[in-house]
């Protein structure tokens, strides 16, 4: 019989099982064969020259030893292609291969593998990456139990390993206005602030005298302009990120999210260096933070940024960019060329639709959807308590808190509320209100002390989108103990 490069091992395997304990032995690579994952991925659709590129043999050394094993047991006579020729294509096209291949390449990288023989591997049996295989790769790692801080820690060996790969992806083009147009532009911002920063750190770094005037200046000033960088990650966070999840993509969000946050931590302590005449820290945090930030604009573009296109409808973008405002843009305006569509423009903006699940109706609120069940829940929950006026000074609602500071009575719903108050303090009420009423103001506030309590009271306008006055919150909060309240808490301290 004739054995090459393009045989597959799973019909090798079927015709000679013996050969299974042979190449583990060859090679540790082969025991994955053991696994019933890998068998019925990489061990059903790899080839010959597929499997020997992952034990990091050539294909000769590996159809030599099979074919010697074969005759020894059986005495069969195995045919070999003759040497030379053309040698056959390895990649491996298979998307769930791929994944396994791509996952036993970083198991082995976090290992202590060598980084260049895992990027011949690479070229060997992947060679070009689509926008979504490496998120996916590094999900799939979590969901089997690598740790997120384990999988953010060499994240950016894993993108050294795809390096040439993800170097010849650009950055997918889009109209002005569009969300991911709009973070592409920060991102060119953002590059000749961190060209600015390099330029300070490098400086520092060599200054004999430390600091000098102009360069603390400097620096300060380029931290300055790079904490426009939370509205970057912010829009990520809350807006990319959410709907990535939604459509089952979660390895982005819990491995950079993590990363986002080492920025936050850094760039803070940069600045406590810089504030405090530490030249030597400050230098070498100043180019560690460049170097980071500097890789997160590639992940975004040459992951991130085709992994959402690829994922992500008309609709969803339009959900996108309808919250972008409110998150705010870093160093640009943006454009205004593309919109959504009237139909995905509607389909996030509709006030108060119902959404009916088999369970309940939820309600639609400007920021997502609540059973009234749930909103009743929430609100008896909040540490405040809260009544709630209409535009014709009706009382509506009230929250019954455990904790409640003032009294309150079904009795109270419907009445006016000028009603509610003593004689003596209806006249305060009727001011606020008139005030409320011709738009003169929108909050009043008092703090008084009760039973040795601090209680602080707001009473706060409401009014729809037209600016229209349509009622009035009270809001009544004991803040005895914010008042001693210092510097700052980060630990949960329940033990």
């Amino acid at each position: 019989m004739l054995i090459s490069s393009a045989t597959k091992l799973d019909d090798l395997l079927h015709a000679y099982p013996f050969l299974r304990e042979h190449l583990t032995a060859l090679s540790p690579k082969f025991a994955k064969l053991n696994n019933p994952i890998l068998r019925r991925t990489i061990g059903k659709l790899a080839t010959v020259g597929q499997a020997a590129a992952m034990a990091d043999l050539t294909a000769e050394e590996l159809l030599k030893s099979v074919a010697a094993k074969i005759t020894e047991v059986t005495g069969d006579c195995v045919d070999l292609p003759a040497a030379g020729g053309t040698p056959p294509d390895r990649t491996v096209r298979d998307k769930e291969a791929r994944l396994e291949i791509l996952k036993d390449i970083i198991r082995d990288l976090h290992a202590g593998e060598d980084i260049e023989r895992l990027r011949r591997r690479f070229a060997d049996l992947v060679k070009d990456l689509g926008p979504t295989e490496i998120p996916e790769m590094e999900q799939r790692l979590i969901e089997e139990g690598m740790p997120e801080s384990e999988v953010k820690r060499l994240c950016d060996v894993h993108v050294q390993v795809f390096q040439e790969s993800l170097a010849g992806r650009s950055a997918p083009e889009t109209i002005p206005g569009h969300p991911l147009h709009t973070l592409a532009a920060e991102n060119r911002a953002l590059e000749g602030i961190l060209e600015a920063l390099r330029k300070t750190g490098t400086e520092l770094k060599f200054s004999e005298g430390g600091f000098t005037p102009g360069l603390r200046d400097r620096m300060l000033r380029a931290l300055d302009r790079l904490a426009e960088i939370e509205k970057h990650y912010l829009k990520k966070e809350n807006q990319l990120f959410p709907l990535l999840e939604e459509k089952g993509v979660s390895g982005p969000s819990k491995v950079m999210w993590a990363i986002h946050d080492d920025v936050r931590a850094d760039l803070k302590e940069l600045r406590s260096h810089v504030e405090a005449g530490r030249a030597r820290e400050s230098a070498a945090l100043a180019l560690q933070a460049a170097t980071v930030i500097g890789d997160m604009i590639t992940k975004e573009e040459k992951i991130l940024f085709p992994m959402t296109v690829e994922t992500l409808a008309d609709r969803d973008w339009a959900r996108v960019k309808h919250g972008e405002e409110a998150v705010g843009f870093a160093w640009i305006v943006p454009g205004s060329e593309w919109k959504p569509s009237v139909d995905d423009a509607t389909s996030i903006s509709r006030p108060a639709a119902r959404y009916g699940t088999a369970a309940e109706a939820l309600l639609a609120l400007d920021t997502g959807r609540m059973s009234p069940e749930m909103i009743n829940l929430v609100l008896r929950h909040l540490p405040l308590d809260l009544s709630v006026i209409d535009a014709d000074d009706t009382v509506l609602y009230y929250s019954e808190s455990p904790e409640r500071i003032f009294p309150r009575s079904p009795g109270v719903i419907g009445r006016k509320v000028q009603n509610c108050h003593p004689p003596a303090s209806v006249h305060v009420v009727e001011r606020i209100l008139a005030g409320f009423k011709d738009g003169s103001r929108d909050v009043a506030e008092f703090w008084i002390r009760s039973k040795e309590r601090l209680v602080h009271i707001r009473y706060i306008a409401v009014r729809d989108a037209a600016r229209a006055y349509r009622g009035c919150l009270e809001l009544s909060q004991d803040v005895t103990g914010l008042q001693g309240l210092q510097g700052e808490k980060r630990l949960l301290d329940w033990d």
